[in-house]
Order: structure tokens, then sequence, then C-alpha cells
């Protein structure tokens, strides 16, 4: 859905239970509500986070990379057929994201431009849809540091975030498109990078790796959202479960599969005790919160599709599995805000705890990357 497979074909589609996929059908329906009611409430308003359970408030953003989410559950709605309305507010929504394939300005282009333009692409659209995303993707090569081998973040020159394995896609579309060879190794190289430099040999992942820009060295691990430097801050690791089962799916490259189930493993390893739903760092001790449920909505979709993809059927089983523990639970009460008070509809997520940004809220990336995962449960056979 996010990125479709190009090189690499699925081995297998696991059915889910009808319990599971009735839950994800009632879930989707709160979500198809509430984005029918933010969008008629604040038209051509792009949201990151809820305020007591309020879309709109005047609070800090830190960075502008969400207004993707929005216009991508649209297009899931349309494709779902929960009524043909969303398709013109799919195009109208995707229309407000357009310039920003010349951003150049944020790391986080394939979150813009991937659930908008590339699906309306992938659902019929004309070539636009197509061009906007190369566009987007050579945007994304310009902040590449050949030092380094590294895309840099937003926050500065020297920085890589591991969220980047979720954004480097669009450079790799854009080069299988135009058969564009450097744009493939940009992609390739920044994979690696953060493969050496950002995922830890047990499968952990550090969100931020800071280099020397005079020579390239890779000089630490940091963090900007997790608990401390050598901790593992839950979003991370599925943004990179997810990024680097979606570069295996893209470029065929063996590593990118290795280093996606080294981060399954590792997730399944912290989330298979009685709840599948972590804190927001999986190492700090007495967290005050008792969940942070974007990582796991986003790190469920990866999951399921890991679990097409490897060779191994046991492992495709557990991964299947555990997936559908998470999605199953993500849709209980507790989370699923099917109260009229409450705009959003995944409750529990955190932006930035640090900052106090968006804590124990709603946040679009969660509220898109549930929809997207409720997608796969309904689709499947």
């Amino acid at each position: 859905m996010y990125w479709a497979s190009r090189r690499v074909s699925e081995r297998r589609t696991m059915p889910f239970a009808e319990t599971t996929k009735a839950a994800a059908r009632t879930a989707l329906e709160v979500a198809a509500w509430k984005v029918l009611r933010l969008v008629t409430d604040y038209p051509g308003y792009f949201p990151l986070y809820t305020d007591q359970g309020r879309w709109k408030h005047g609070k800090e953003s830190w960075t502008n990379w969400c207004e993707g989410f929005l216009g991508g559950q649209m297009w899931l709605f349309y494709e779902l057929g929960l009524g043909g309305h969303w398709k013109a507010r799919a195009e109208h929504y995707s229309k407000l994201v357009e310039e920003r394939q010349y951003d150049d300005q944020v790391h986080d282009l394939g979150f813009v431009l991937c659930p908008t333009w590339k699906k309306w692409w992938e659902v019929g659209g004309d070539d636009t849809g197509r061009q906007v995303v190369i566009q987007g993707g050579r945007t994304m090569a310009t902040r590449f540091n050949n030092k380094g081998r590294f895309l840099r973040s937003f926050l500065a020159p020297d920085s890589n975030f591991i969220d980047i394995m979720m954004n480097v896609g669009i450079i790799a579309v854009a080069g299988l498109e135009t058969d564009d060879q450097r744009l493939l190794e940009i992609a390739e190289q920044h994979c690696e990078t953060t493969r050496k430099y950002l995922v830890r040999g047990d499968g952990s992942t550090s969100h931020e790796g800071i280099f020397d820009l005079d020579t390239g060295e890779f000089l630490q691990q940091t963090t900007q959202q997790g608990w401390r430097n050598d901790s593992s801050w839950a979003r991370g690791l599925a943004w990179s479960l997810y990024g680097f089962t979606s570069m295996y799916a893209l470029t065929g490259n063996p590593h990118w599969l290795t280093t996606a189930q080294l981060n399954a493993d590792y997730w399944l390893e912290h989330t298979s005790g009685e709840d599948p739903v972590p804190p927001n760092d999986f190492d700090e001790p007495n967290p005050a919160r008792r969940w942070e449920s974007s990582a796991p909505a986003c790190a469920a979709g990866g999951l399921i599709m890991l679990g097409a993809l490897v060779a191994d059927d046991d492992q495709a089983r557990r991964y299947h599995d555990h997936a559908e523990a998470t999605i199953a639970r993500l849709c209980e009460p507790e989370f699923v805000a099917h109260e009229d008070s409450w705009e959003g509809v995944l409750k529990h997520g955190s932006y930035h705890e640090t900052k106090q940004l968006g804590v124990d809220e709603s946040v679009m990336w969660g509220e898109y990357f549930f929809v997207e995962t409720l997608a796969r449960v309904v689709q499947a056979p």
C-alpha cells in the first residue's frame, strides 16, 4: 500500500480471523466518521496531534511532516468502498500538498507525497501523480551527504534520523521509474549507513546518528524522542522495521530483509507479553505512560508485509500472528475513540514526550498507519 512491491513477489497471503476482520471494519467506520468530521469542521487544516482530544489548537508542530496522512486516509476509504465521495476529497487534499514535491527543507517527502500522490497514481489517476512522486524523490535526494553517505534530517546537516527509512523509498521509486542509477545508489547507500550505524546488533534502533561533516565519520548515536541515547524509542523501531521491509520489496536487496527481521524479532521479544502495545521507549524503567499507540499501528503493518515476504513459513506465521494480536488490541475501546467528545480515532499516541507535545493523544501518523493496517486486514482473504 504505502510502498508496493517492485522486485520481490509476495510468497504468501495469510488470512485473519473473522473476529479480527469484524473489529477492523468497525474501527474503519469510526475512522471514516472522524475524518469526515475533521475536514467538515476544519476544512483545509492539517493537524499533527490533538490537545485533550481536539485537533484544532495553537501548540508547537516542531516540524512540518504530516500533511499527507489526511488525504492518504481518504484514498484508503475510497479504495475500501466506504463512499464514492472520498475520491473527490482525496484528490482535493492531495492537490493541497502538490507543491511539497519541491520542498527541500524536510526529510519527510515520502510521508507527504506517497499516501496522496502515489496512491492517486496507483488507483488509476493520470500521469501527474507519477511525475509528482518522481520530482519528490529527486528533491529528497538533494539531502544526501556524499561523505557520510546518508540523507540529512531536517534538524541539522550532521544528523541522520531513523525516521528517514520511511521516506527513502520515494527516491528508490523515482530511480526505478526513470532508470536513474544515481537515485537508486543514494537510496541504497542511505539504507546501508542507517543499517550500519543506527540499527544495533540486537535489532534495536537509535533515533539519530551524528556524523563529522568534514570527514563523513560516524560520531555517536543520540535521540530526540527516546528515553536516552542508548535506548530504543518504540516508534523509531517501527519506522525501521517497516522501512527496511519496504526497501527490500522495492529493491530485492537481501540485506534489507535481514535488517527488517532483526527489527521484527526485537519488536516481538519486547511486545509478546500480556500487552502488544509498548510505551514510548522499550528501555525506560518506569514510563510515565503505559502506551504509545502509533508505533504498533505502524509496526503491525510492517509485520504483515514481512510475513508475506520471508522464506520461512514458521517465521511468517509468527510475524503475522503478532500483527493480528496487535490490531485486535488496538481495536479495543481502550484505544478506538468511539465517543463524540474525542475528535481523533486512535487514542494513547504520543508525538514528543521530551517537549511534551501531543502526549497521550491522537497523532496523525498513528491515524494513517492504523487505517492502512486495518485496510490490509479487511482486504485479506
